[in-house]
């Protein structure tokens, strides 16, 4: 038995799933993605790395900008698909496509469901302090990320885990499992469990507002901020009155005796700075204009005595 197969999905975290499924038996009929979009500084339009990876197989792309155009629906039912597999694609799909293919369509999500429904699931994990994590099979329906669980599998967070590296490794888990899964459906063996009414969290996409520091909060939060906010947005502060973006820090429970923002050690090879409880140690910072750089080597070029104060 093989059945035909309609891939939906944009980033990179979708890439491992369409490897999965290109090396199956069933063949992958069509590709749907976002549209090319300007990115980088040179705002150059860049194609999706799934049309990309779909291209260099030779399988064809769809790039509708509404999946609940005329045309876009047209387009689908002629590659006939017995299954839509979906993965970070970008968009809520309507009725009309969940109902298109006889075996359904189902997501490869990146939380342990109901926890953490919606775009941003891995950061949310992280900033929320879980222990462990990991990634959904999920059959689709029409409420975001509601459907019933066909699979899940677990991760444990690490305590250097940033929503970049957790991405790659659930992206792994990820295309293991729909793999799994796909082998459970045709096989008659999977069961789809609803899930629980009770424990259902969101995680919408996160703003760059979002990842500046706070220092009234906790040091131990402050941690997990600057962890969950790479490699976007990147949390920030601020240093005289300009940026200052921070990529790794560490947290100590100790009180300070200092207002929250304030500089407590500014040595030649570390800051640490007052949160509302206890103190973070930034171990990797950008200045506005300026390289990325080590503590050490960063404050080698400027001075940031005690009592400097930092953010608003």
């Amino acid at each position: 038995m093989s059945w035909r197969i309609v891939f939906m999905g944009t980033p990179a975290f979708a890439c491992p799933s369409l490897r999965a499924l290109l090396a199956r038996r069933d063949p992958v009929v069509g590709v749907v993605c976002q549209p090319d979009r300007p990115q980088g500084r040179g705002l150059a339009v860049t194609a999706p790395p799934v049309k990309t990876l779909a291209l260099a197989h030779g399988v064809p792309v769809l790039q509708p900008t509404k999946v609940r155009d005329a045309a876009f629906l047209e387009s689908l039912r002629a590659l006939a698909p017995d299954l839509v597999v979906v993965a970070a694609y970008g968009r809520i799909l309507p009725r009309p496509v969940l109902d298109l293919p006889p075996h359904g369509c189902i997501n490869v999500h990146a939380s342990l469901l109901p926890r953490h429904r919606g775009a941003a699931p891995i950061a949310h994990a992280i900033l929320a302090g879980d222990a462990v994590t990991g990634v959904c099979i999920m059959a689709m329906a029409e409420e975001m990320d509601a459907g019933d669980v066909l699979l899940r599998r677990e991760t444990p967070i690490r305590p250097d885990d940033t929503t970049g590296g957790l991405t790659e490794r659930l992206a792994a888990l990820g295309a293991d499992a729909l793999s799994d899964a796909i082998d459970g459906l045709q096989g008659g063996t999977l069961v789809a469990v609803p899930q629980p009414a009770e424990g259902v969290t969101f995680a919408p996409k996160l703003e760059r507002a979002q990842a500046r520091l706070d220092w009234t909060r906790d040091a131990a939060a402050l941690e997990r901020l600057v962890r969950a906010m790479q490699p976007e947005p990147i949390a920030f502060t601020t240093l005289d009155g300009r940026a200052l973006r921070v990529f790794r820090a560490a947290a100590d429970p100790a009180p300070a005796a200092a207002e929250p923002g304030v500089v407590v050690a500014g040595g030649r090879d570390e800051l640490v700075v007052a949160t509302g409880a206890g103190t973070l140690r930034l171990l990797e910072m950008q200045a506005e204009g300026k390289r990325r750089l080590h503590a050490a080597a960063f404050l080698a070029g400027r001075r940031i005595p005690p009592g400097t104060r930092l953010g608003p």
